[in-house]
């Protein structure tokens, strides 16, 4: 089920920020002790920001946003799709399930709204995840350090 940020999820977003599974593709996890110090009480809401919530407990989260600062010309602009799960959710199928559902609403809010994806091309979950959403390849770059992929996902066409 996609959701709001609620203050019960604190402990799980301290949990993904901080996890280095989470992050091996991102950068690396931020330290734990800062974390814990500047994370809010209520995780900040915003339209397109959707907790990942399976049997009332938080195990991803799902951000849909413009791509205005994005550094490749094919994305500026355009809407944006960034997604981290816990590792204990990974390989369950979950992300095809909460991503085609965020896209549902990006279509339901924004009609025709074309979708970017960027990860890294060596993280391979990222890049399935990528394939089964029905992005297709546009470029590969180099940025912070390693092989970037970016795809896009055309708006569904209406049926007739």
């Amino acid at each position: 089920m996609l959701r709001e940020p609620e203050p019960r999820d604190r402990t799980a977003f301290i949990e993904l920020l901080a996890s280095p599974e989470v992050h091996a593709y991102l950068g690396g996890p931020g330290p734990r002790d800062e974390i814990e110090r500047e994370m809010p009480e209520m995780p900040e809401r915003w339209p397109g920001s959707f907790v990942v919530d399976l049997d009332g407990a938080m195990i991803g989260q799902i951000l849909l946003r413009r791509a205005t600062g994005h550094s490749r010309p094919a994305a500026a602009g355009k809407a944006d799709l960034g997604y981290m799960f816990l590792p204990r959710a990974w390989g369950l199928g979950y992300g095809v399930e909460a991503c085609t559902a965020a896209l549902g609403w990006l279509e339901d809010t924004l009609p025709g709204e074309p979708v970017v994806l960027t990860t890294q091309s060596a993280n391979a979950g990222s890049m399935r995840l990528a394939a089964k959403l029905g992005f297709t390849e546009v470029e590969r770059f180099e940025a912070w350090g390693a092989e970037q992929w970016l795809g896009i996902r055309s708006p569904a066409t209406p049926s007739r």
